[in-house]
């Protein structure tokens, strides 16, 4: 499969995007929360436990995989790129190397990885990876983000982007407006709008193929401090003016970060969107906790039990994999839970 074709496969109608691409310090936090320790082998044992359920092969078109996850074999004898594609998804690998301070300032950050990134991709590939991950972080309050932190951030993303194509890879590029702090919808539209901007200059500039590549952004969302509420159809909405304004008709796939948001928020404001996208993007879900939280609770409660395990993840691919297509309901989410 080409680029393009793997862009399609991965944002397929009624399919997301899994994101199990947790650093080690990362899950080390989710793990304390259900009292379960760090160790490879539990990392190994939650994420095999996911990858070989049947929700995935129904509503997973990509999996996002984390260094040492993709190197792992599993105990069923496959190596976890293989388990992934046995069930019908692609693997795919984050490649940034975090977030760090950028110079000059005391609070934004520039995402590191360029360094010696097309030799890792080389290595990716050859252990079946056939997608890369980069996030970069903006944060909202009164000074910020700022025009450099858009720009350093918008270049970097599409350094990386050429590096992936050149791999033969498709590059998910997110681009990721914090949900924390007091703005309101306006001031997320506002600055999702400069940043997505800033992004595809820079990708036009580095010659990336946009029909080999699926954006991962934020929807516009209030601030988790913000006084006042919005409902999904306002979220909807300014979700989909923003993208139709700011994203080049190539990309075919975008696939929404949860960001925060609670696993039914995720649904349900994803679900809104697809019910008015009058847009030929495939919009979709690259959910992290949005998927995963109600399984990460049940392996708390009993690493053994796998069918609780993957009856909690399915139901919330499932539920996923609705909204993608602007079928998603309240009862549904009800019926199925039960």
């Amino acid at each position: 499969m080409d680029i393009e074709d793997i862009a399609k496969k991965m944002c397929t109608k009624g399919k997301g995007i899994l994101a199990a691409d947790e650093s080690t310090g990362t899950i080390a936090k989710r793990f304390k929360s259900i009292n379960v320790e760090n160790l490879e082998q539990n990392r190994l044992s939650f994420r095999q436990t996911l990858f070989n359920s049947s929700g995935m092969k129904d509503y997973i078109g990509g999996v996002i995989l984390f260094d040492e996850t993709i190197k792992q074999k599993t105990t069923l004898g496959l190596t976890i790129p293989e388990l992934i594609s046995k069930n019908g998804a692609i693997p795919g690998i984050k490649v940034d190397k975090g977030a760090k301070l950028l110079a000059g300032s005391n609070e934004e950050t520039i995402t590191e990885g360029l360094d010696g990134l097309r030799e890792r991709l080389k290595e990716y590939y050859s252990l079946g990876a056939r997608f890369t991950k980069w996030r970069a972080v903006y944060k909202i309050n009164d000074k910020n983000p700022s025009s450099q932190s858009i720009k350093s951030n918008a270049h970097a993303l599409a350094r990386y982007a050429a590096l992936v194509q050149e791999s033969k890879m498709v590059p998910i590029i997110e681009p990721e407006v914090l949900m924390d702090g007091s703005h309101d919808i306006e001031k997320c539209y506002k600055v999702t709008t400069s940043v997505l901007n800033e992004c595809y200059n820079e990708l036009a500039t580095h010659k990336i193929n946009l029909k080999g590549t699926i954006l991962k952004p934020n929807m516009i969302i209030p601030g988790s401090e913000c006084e006042s509420a919005s409902n999904s159809e306002e979220i909807a909405k300014k979700t989909l003016d923003c993208l139709k304004k700011n994203v080049p008709s190539e990309v075919p796939g975008i696939a929404f970060l949860s960001g925060g948001q609670s696993e039914i928020e995720a649904s349900k404001n994803l679900n809104e969107i697809n019910k008015i996208n009058d847009t030929n993007f495939l919009i979709t879900f690259s959910y992290g906790r949005g998927l995963q939280a109600s399984a990460l609770k049940e392996f708390g409660k009993n690493q053994d039990n796998i069918e609780n395990i993957q009856k909690a993840f399915n139901h919330r691919a499932k539920m996923n994999g609705l909204s993608s297509k602007g079928k998603w309901s309240e009862s549904l989410e009800k019926e199925s839970a039960a």
